[in-house]
C-alpha cells in the first residue's frame, strides 16, 4: 500500500467530518492519475501498475464546512477484486472510472457497478467518470451513451481528464456535496462508521455554532438544493464546448 498528499491532511483531525471513497475500474484507466491530480495537482503520463490499494487524503470546505476526504485507490486486475470488495462495505462513495478511448473499459463497468452495489452499504453514492476526454481524436464511447447508461442506472456522470485537470476536483467535490446533504437531510447517521462517514474533532463545535435560526435557514436552503444532488445524476457541460483535444497520447 502507497500513500500520496500532504501528511498534515492524513493525519489532521481539524474536521467536522470524514468521507471514504473508493475509485474502481479497470486497469489503465487512469484512476491514480486523478488521485494524484485531485492531492498533489501533478501528472505523470507513466504511472505505476497499482498493487492492492493506494490511498490520500486532502481537506476541503463546503458550505463552510470542513471534510476530510479519505480516497482509496484500487486496482484494477481481476486477482485484486476480493481485496477491493472489502472497501466497498464502509465507504460513503463509489467512483467508477472507464477510459473513454477504450470501449472494453466501459462494456466493464457495469460489472464494478453490480459488484459495488452487491457489496456496498445501502447509502453509498456512485459517480460514472470517463476519464481522458482529452484524448477526443481516440473517443471510443460517445458523451450521450454514457450518459444515458448513467440516468438508466440512477447514478451519476462526468467525463475527466487527469491530465489537463478537467473536472478532476469537480468530481470530489460533487460527491462530497451530496454526501453532506445527505447527512443534513437525515439519511445518513454520521456517527454510523458503516455508512463511510465519521465526525472528526470539530464537530461539536460545529453543531454548537448551529442556533434555532441558522438551523432554519440551513433547512430552507437544503430545500433549495438541486435535486440532481439527491445523489443520482450529475448534468453538467457537452464536453465538445469544454474538452481539451489533445493529438498527444497519455495513459493516463
Amino acid at each position: 500500500m502507497s500513500s500520496t498528499g500532504n501528511l498534515n491532511d492524513k493525519f489532521d483531525t481539524s474536521f467536522v467530518y470524514l468521507f471514504k471513497y473508493i475509485i474502481i475500474g479497470d486497469m489503465a484507466v487512469g484512476k491514480s492519475c486523478l488521485l494524484m491530480q485531485f492531492i498533489d495537482k501533478r501528472f505523470r503520463s507513466k504511472h505505476d501498475v497499482t498493487i492492492g490499494v493506494e490511498f490520500g487524503a486532502r481537506i476541503i470546505r463546503i458550505q463552510n464546512v470542513a471534510l476530510k476526504l479519505s480516497i482509496w485507490d484500487t486496482a484494477g486486475q481481476e486477482s485484486f477484486r476480493s481485496i477491493t470488495r472489502s472497501y466497498y462495505r464502509s465507504s460513503a462513495a463509489a467512483i467508477i472510472v472507464y477510459d473513454i478511448t477504450k470501449r472494453n473499459s466501459f462494456e466493464n463497468v457495469v460489472k464494478w457497478l453490480d459488484d459495488a452495489r452487491e457489496n456496498g452499504n445501502k447509502q453509498i453514492t456512485f459517480l460514472l467518470v470517463g476519464n481522458k476526454n482529452d484524448l477526443e481524436q481516440e473517443r471510443q464511447v460517445s458523451f450521450e451513451e454514457a450518459k444515458q447508461f448513467a440516468q438508466d442506472n440512477e447514478i451519476g456522470f462526468m467525463e475527466t481528464s487527469a491530465k489537463t485537470n478537467y473536472n478532476v476536483d469537480q468530481m470530489f467535490t460533487k460527491l462530497a456535496e451530496i454526501i453532506l446533504f445527505k447527512i443534513q437531510k437525515g439519511i445518513i447517521d454520521p456517527k454510523n462508521e458503516s455508512f463511510g462517514v465519521r465526525v472528526g474533532s470539530e464537530y461539536q463545535k460545529y453543531l454548537a455554532s448551529i442556533s434555532n435560526d441558522s438551523k432554519q435557514d440551513e433547512k430552507e436552503k437544503n430545500q433549495k438544493v438541486d435535486p440532481q444532488l439527491e445523489g443520482k445524476y450529475v448534468q453538467l457541460n457537452d464536453p465538445a464546448v469544454e474538452t481539451t483535444k489533445q493529438k498527444n497520447k497519455t495513459c493516463c
